[in-house]
């Protein structure tokens, strides 16, 4: 089994009456890339702020890179990089300031590799932050998180106001990160970067996790939309049965359904006829998630 960057048990935070978290059990693999999925008010900002020890738990375990939080002191800190979905500093310094100085905080980062970053990402860092738009200070942000190689990388919603092009800047970082041996931790509303970085998604509703799955287990399960054009028309019969396949339709010599989970009866099927193309979309990890998200079909946690 491999060692926990992350783990959490029974983690439960209250503010008053409210509840933030109600029991939270989660196990985040060393090395691997964990999307942290849920809408506003989940629960997710709560969970990274006890990660960090930000805030304290009412009740609970937590663990980080071994340690408890909140005795691991600078030494467990410089070992991770945390970037919050709005990063806000002090809009005097320049970049360049304001980097050089947390890079002195972390034990010292070439200055090599923050101008590999902010070039990555065409930051300019001569700029003083508070003349910056919100895209250009989350880009100094990212910079930060990743620039002393942590261990441990925990974003929070990390890409709000970048660009699509820079979005996908971010996710070859993650995808680097990941190579190098890091563990990354995301909570993120942009399914498009979970579904291209993540090994693992945990999906959090109501200060409980529904369920943890790994991101190709949720495509093969999840439904996609299939068009199958044959050489001559097929009785639609034949397939409308088939496990699996429901709203199928045959148009003249096209067969349109929507295929939940495995495609090989699907598949067997058509290849009794002549197939002259074939058009299969990617299953959506967003509708998966509103999908456990608005019935709440997960009742328990798998890894």
């Amino acid at each position: 089994m491999a060692d926990l960057a992350i783990s959490t048990e029974k983690l439960v935070k209250t503010y008053g009456r409210n509840r933030g978290l109600a029991g939270l059990d989660l196990a985040v693999d060393t090395g691997e890339v964990y999307g942290f999925l849920g809408p506003n008010g989940a629960g997710k900002s709560t969970t990274i702020r006890l990660l960090l020890d930000l805030i304290r738990p009412t009740s609970g375990r937590v663990t980080v890179l071994g340690a408890d939080p909140r005795r691991g002191g600078v030494a467990l800190r410089r070992r991770i990089g945390y970037l919050a979905g709005d990063f806000v500093v002090d809009g005097r310094q320049t970049g360049q300031e304001l980097l050089g100085y947390l890079a002195n905080l972390r034990g010292g980062v070439p200055r090599r590799r923050i101008a590999e970053l902010a070039d990555r990402l065409d930051l300019d860092l001569s700029r003083k932050i508070k003349g910056l738009s919100k895209g250009n200070r989350q880009k100094i942000g990212v910079v930060q998180a990743f620039m002393h190689s942590p261990e441990l990388l925990i974003l929070d919603e990390p890409t709000s106001g970048l660009d699509p092009f820079l979005q996908q800047q971010f996710v070859a970082m993650v995808r680097a990160a990941r190579a190098a041996g890091q563990t990354v931790f995301m909570s993120s509303h942009v399914m498009s970067e979970v579904q291209q970085t993540a090994d693992r998604v945990g999906i959090i509703r109501d200060g409980r996790l529904l369920t943890v799955e790994r991101v190709e287990e949720l495509r093969e399960r999840a439904v996609r939309r299939v068009e199958i054009h044959f050489a001559e028309p097929v009785p639609l019969a034949e397939f409308s049965a088939l496990p699996g396949v429901s709203d199928a339709t045959v148009d003249g010599s096209t067969l349109r359904c929507r295929l939940d989970g495995r495609a090989d009866a699907l598949v067997k099927a058509a290849a009794r006829h002549t197939v002259v193309g074939l058009l299969s979309e990617e299953p959506d990890l967003e509708e998966l998630f509103f999908s456990y998200y608005s019935t709440g079909e997960a009742d328990r946690v798998s890894a």
